[in-house]
């Protein structure tokens, strides 16, 4: 466990830093914009509500920048003078559905959730690379590392964010690029609500607040670690997926029952 002088000492490390944080006008993107302002850091505020995002940024003295978090990057170094210190990838669709599910659904959920993070990436490396440093935030979920009833699209495309946060950091880390995942369960934002009986089922007992998870992120970014778990229980069902994959299908198959009862 760091000391408290030394979390200080890392937070301080934001000082007049540069961020952006996508999706940043609610909840986990907000509660991040907030905690890295309250670093000292010159946070830039994305949102695709122009309204939400202005509200975020001039609650913490940042910089609004509205529209698609696909193609934010060039204007976010603009408004931070040349210089993305970090990039917090967070916008994501909480896309439900099958297999079923209209092509457009899973192609939205693709681009949204996994490509506005490569394409983010792709612009921002150069200059990271050539300086040495770089933090990149993805905002994944549990669903990535594990799975969620009734939402294939999500699912799917949360695997992927974790696959390409995974690719970026065992491929640059020896560059100086720092990489975090952060995977939660539920938290109590506007997508939880939307992930409707599902979500009340299987996410809704254990939520927590954004704030805990911009908590639990300085926390790890303070030790250097990938994986950022606000629900810590989040490591055993993940060990029991590897360990035992037919046991934790079996179990997950379980609570599909259950919610396929409670729809009925």
């Amino acid at each position: 466990m760091e000391s408290t002088e030394s979390q200080d000492s890392f937070r301080g490390s934001f000082q007049g830093k540069g961020v952006v944080v996508t999706g940043a006008g609610g909840g986990i993107g907000a509660a991040l914009a907030r905690r890295f302002a309250a670093a000292g850091a010159r946070v830039v505020v994305n949102d695709l509500d122009a309204g939400r995002a202005e509200a975020v940024a001039g609650e913490i003295g940042g910089t609004a920048l509205p529209g698609d978090a696909s193609a934010v990057v060039a204007d976010a170094v603009a408004a931070l003078d040349g210089r993305v210190d970090v990039y917090c990838a967070n916008a994501g669709l909480a896309s439900g559905g099958t297999e079923a599910a209209d092509e457009s659904v899973w192609a939205a959920a693709w681009d949204v959730n996994v490509m506005a993070h490569v394409r983010a990436a792709h612009a921002l490396l150069p200059a990271w690379l050539e300086r040495g440093e770089g933090r990149f935030v993805s905002t994944v979920s549990a669903a990535g590392l594990l799975s969620m009833v009734g939402a294939a699209p999500y699912s799917v495309t949360k695997h992927g964010a974790y696959a390409f946060a995974e690719w970026l950091s065992l491929t640059y880390r020896h560059r100086g690029l720092k990489v975090h995942a952060i995977c939660p369960q539920g938290v109590r934002t506007d997508m939880l609500t939307a992930a409707g009986s599902a979500g009340e089922l299987v996410l809704a007992p254990t939520a927590i607040e954004p704030s805990a998870v911009a908590d639990a992120l300085f926390a790890g970014m303070a030790e250097e670690r990938f994986l950022i778990l606000p629900h810590p229980e989040v490591a055993a069902y993940y060990r029991a997926r590897a360990a035992k994959p037919d046991d934790w299908l079996t179990n997950m198959n379980h609570i599909q029952q259950k919610w396929e009862a409670a729809e009925r």
